[in-house]
């Protein structure tokens, strides 16, 4: 990373511009064109030195109070191909494998669904629980009792 590239990152870790063009916003306050702008996160995110670019949503604020992190105890050796299907269900937010804790904690599979009631969240475990079939040995819905700030690593400026 140059020094370009470290402005760029200090300009959009705190999140984009909430305006129609943002890229072009962000390389107007740094004095860069928008191609110059959109071509470094481009290289950056090629290089691995940006993971993704993506939205983080406030699902409270979009009406989704009933979020359930639904938690999985799978065959290691399934785990990541499931894992994976899971996570392209449209109403999972995100979706990894952890190591598990036994005796206390059997868990592998971690997907995080969203829903107006725990009703709802209820129904959409059962939806994953039907794709993970047999391969699934037990799972619990850890409900979400307040919003914590989500952020990754973040570089000074």
């Amino acid at each position: 990373m140059d020094e370009i590239d470290r402005k760029i990152v200090a300009a959009t870790q705190e999140g984009l511009p909430l305006v129609p063009r943002p890229y072009h916003a962000v390389a107007a306050d740094l004095g860069l064109s928008a191609s110059d702008v959109m071509a470094r996160l481009e290289r950056m995110m090629a290089e691995g030195v940006i993971r993704r670019i993506g939205v983080v949503p406030n699902h409270y604020a979009l009406g989704l109070s009933a979020n359930g992190m639904t938690v999985w105890d799978l065959d290691d050796d399934v785990a990541l191909e499931l894992g994976r299907k899971v996570g392209h269900l449209d109403f999972v937010s995100h979706c990894y494998l952890r190591p598990r804790h036994r005796p206390v904690w059997p868990y592998n599979l971690f997907a995080m669904a969203h829903g107006q009631t725990r009703e709802e969240v209820e129904a959409k475990a059962e939806e994953i629980a039907a794709l993970l079939g047999t391969a699934c040995r037990a799972h619990d819905i850890l409900y979400s009792t307040r919003i914590l700030k989500k952020t990754g690593l973040r570089i000074a400026a």
